[in-house]
């Protein structure tokens, strides 16, 4: 598709007699606030110090010089060349882009084939999947989709918490207090059960914090007992957990969690030692670091940190995949932890080191507070979907008792809702968790894009519609704000990859819903007339891309609702 952006800052070019770069110049290049000032505008005022003219001035002589089949027409306004883009054409070219390019609309070779590991959700096992871990859940995985779609190739890693001490602690209020049917019948449950009653009966009896690091030892040691049972709750949880993803459609290519890295962690430090960067603090062995606290690699006792692991895991995943990128979608409160690893990868002398990215989100609050394990203060995503789903299926059956395939588009919606109500929100937001902002089907959520899907789809079947390329010029002016946001699509996709924000498709979306909803209520589209064909081609491309819209953030698009 042309890039009018760009033809705009050729002929602003040529009319400066290249005084100015063409880069700088498209850099520069603004959408009007109001749709009255044109569709795209060029600020004089950083010219005025090279020409020693006035802004307006400059702007003046530049609307002369300007003209391009593309312009319906240029003016000078405060000191801005405002253009005003030729609606006909440019609607027809858009469409005729749109309707070729399909699905692959807005594809990228940013990456050039490059592999991106992505570290994502990462649960503890033998805990509940809770509202909390949705966050990294589905922000990377739709960091994951949007990867793919700029050219990199998405490698997801489930990096399960599967070691430490909180294995030793569950363990010991397994054997106190623990029954095996009743973790048989709901094991995450039950596990839950006992994990928050450890923490309730150790703080009148700290002994039980000493134990729990025994058995925790064992483990480390390979005792049967131990390792029998510290198994069992990882194989329990991993069946508890494919539901949860199975709901919302993510798939892992790599499930090795912390446990993975146990034999790998001797060859860091070994590494660590040739290149004489630890050294001795406080019978510790740490890395000193410019600018920032030294990174611990072993403690006094001997036993390896988060920091060793997550060196051991980064070499691994260099070894095993050659990335270009390796992201790590986790909380802000780790922001420190990562600054502190990739630093130590840098001083070890791995030039891909400068490829490690660490993707900060901020906290899903329940009541204005921060959901908690431990005291037991957690929502279940699982019950979540399943509510969302319920509500979901009521609100078809309200609206459309008669849809086929009614327990699959609730599926869709309800799963959709909730995925979308955290991606539409920037990702270093906290967000407070409401079912009800959830499922609205008006405003900024995920059922009123698919619902904008759904009816943009049942207009084409109504309408018999036959894709060709013939007659797509389009002369609604009501069609204009839908056309020009069609047109920010693949911008809007470079952007989300490059600020590593899903939130600018999520909110594009919204807004190609809204313009295309407000064009649907100001038009007869099945009527029969010169119109018809473009109107439903216009229509049929808005579904395209919303429908990709939406994959991108891992969420489906029903046909009907």
């Amino acid at each position: 598709m042309i890039n009018f952006k760009d033809v705009f800052a050729d002929v602003i070019f040529e009319a400066l007699d290249g005084q100015l770069d063409k880069q700088k110049i498209s850099m520069m290049i603004e959408k009007p606030k109001f749709e009255h000032m044109g569709d795209m505008a060029f600020p004089c005022f950083e010219l005025a110090k090279i020409l020693r003219k006035a802004p307006h001035s400059i702007a003046a002589n530049l609307t002369v010089k300007i003209s391009s089949p593309f312009f319906e027409k240029v003016e000078a306004t405060s000191g801005y060349v405002n253009a005003f883009l030729e609606k006909s054409t440019v609607s027809a070219s858009v469409i005729r882009h749109v309707l070729s390019e399909k699905e692959a609309y807005g594809d990228a070779k940013l990456g050039n084939g490059q592999a991106v590991t992505i570290d994502l959700s990462s649960p503890n096992i033998a805990k509940p999947f809770s509202m909390g871990h949705l966050r990294s859940t589905v922000i990377g995985n739709a960091l994951a989709l949007i990867s793919d779609k700029c050219g990199y190739r998405a490698i997801r890693i489930n990096h399960l918490g599967d070691w430490g001490t909180q294995f030793g602690k569950l363990i010991v209020a397994y054997k106190l207090w623990g029954n095996e049917e009743n973790v048989k019948r709901q094991p995450i449950k039950e596990l839950l059960k006992l994990y928050v009653r450890f923490h309730e009966e150790a703080e009148a009896a700290p002994g039980l914090e000493d134990m729990a690091r025994q058995w925790f030892k064992k483990l480390e040691d390979a005792d049967e007992e131990a390792l029998s049972l510290w198994k069992w709750f990882r194989e329990e949880s991993l069946k508890e957990f494919s539901k949860i993803y199975e709901l919302l459609g993510i798939h892992f290519d790599s499930t090795n969690g912390e446990a993975f890295y146990n034999d790998k962690m001797d060859r860091v430090v070994e590494l660590l030692e040739e290149k004489k960067l630890l050294v001795e603090s406080d019978g510790a062995q740490v890395v000193p670091l410019e600018d920032l606290p030294p990174s611990l690699i072993k403690k006094r006792d001997g036993t390896t940190l988060y920091a060793t692991r997550d060196l051991a895991a980064a070499i691994y995943r260099q070894d095993t995949y050659g990335f270009g990128k390796s992201l790590y979608v986790v909380g802000n409160e780790q922001t420190l932890h990562f600054k502190q690893v990739f630093s130590v990868l840098a001083k070890m002398g791995f030039p891909w080191a400068a490829g490690l990215v660490h993707i900060p989100f901020g906290m899903m609050l329940k009541d204005g507070k921060k959901m908690s394990t431990r005291k037991g203060k957690v929502v279940l995503l699982e019950e979540v979907l399943h509510e969302a789903i319920s509500l979901a299926l009521e609100d078809v059956l309200k609206k459309n008792p008669d849809l086929p395939a009614k327990e699959e588009v609730a599926r869709q919606v309800g799963t959709g809702a909730v995925i979308f109500h955290d991606l539409k929100n920037y990702r270093m937001n906290d967000i407070e968790f409401s079912l009800e902002d959830m499922l609205r089907f008006e405003g900024e959520t995920g059922p009123y894009v698919q619902y904008t899907h759904a009816r943009a789809s049942s207009l084409l079947r109504k309408g018999k519609f036959i894709e060709s390329d013939v007659e797509l010029q389009i002369q609604d002016p009501q069609a204009w704000p839908v056309v020009t946001t069609l047109m920010a699509f693949p911008e809007v996709i470079k952007r989300a990859f490059e600020d590593y924000d899903p939130s600018q498709i999520a909110k594009y979306v919204i807004e190609l819903s809204r313009a295309f909803n407000k064009y649907y209520a100001s038009v007869r589209f099945l009527e029969e007339n010169s119109q018809k064909h473009a109107r439903l081609s216009l229509v049929y491309s808005v579904t395209i891309v919303l429908r990709e819209g939406l994959r991108l953030l891992g969420i489906q698009a029903p046909e009907e609702m």
